[in-house]
């Protein structure tokens, strides 16, 4: 019977993408995905209840924006659902925790903090002011 261990956090003490590592960020990425899933169909059910006509126009209007809102959450939920699996693809094929940009480790405080990271700080931030110059034009 192995025992787990709940309050493990991955360590600069330890080497890079361990098998401990990966099992940590593959059930903290199922976990949000998980709980991005529940409350979708929470907001489906919800949506569906709240499908009944309103006979004033002002209930109608408000409910239509409530509406309008849910769906784009669920937008965002469902991009954010895309972008979690392929960070459980990057953990099956080994490229899960190194920048798309350098190659380089990223930061085990970052990845934590976002588990679907793709680039470091420093390349996250380069990409960032690129951005910005060019929306400036």
């Amino acid at each position: 019977m192995s025992v787990v261990v709940t309050d493990y956090r991955p360590s600069d003490d330890e080497p890079f993408m361990n098998e401990r590592q990966r099992e940590y960020f593959r059930k903290k990425l199922l976990d949000w995905k998980d709980d991005i899933l529940k409350e979708s169909r929470e907001t489906l059910q919800h949506l569906a209840d709240e499908s009944q006509n309103h006979p004033d126009l002002a209930d109608r209007a408000s409910s239509e924006t409530d509406r309008a809102i849910e769906l784009r959450a669920r937008d965002r939920q469902r991009k954010l659902i895309s972008k979690i699996d392929a960070a459980l693809k990057r953990l099956e094929d080994g490229s899960y925790g190194y920048c798309e940009e350098t190659g380089e480790p990223i930061s085990l405080k970052r990845l934590d903090a976002r588990p679907i990271a793709t680039l470091s700080i420093e390349a996250q931030e380069r990409h960032e002011r690129r951005e910005r110059v060019y929306r400036d034009d």
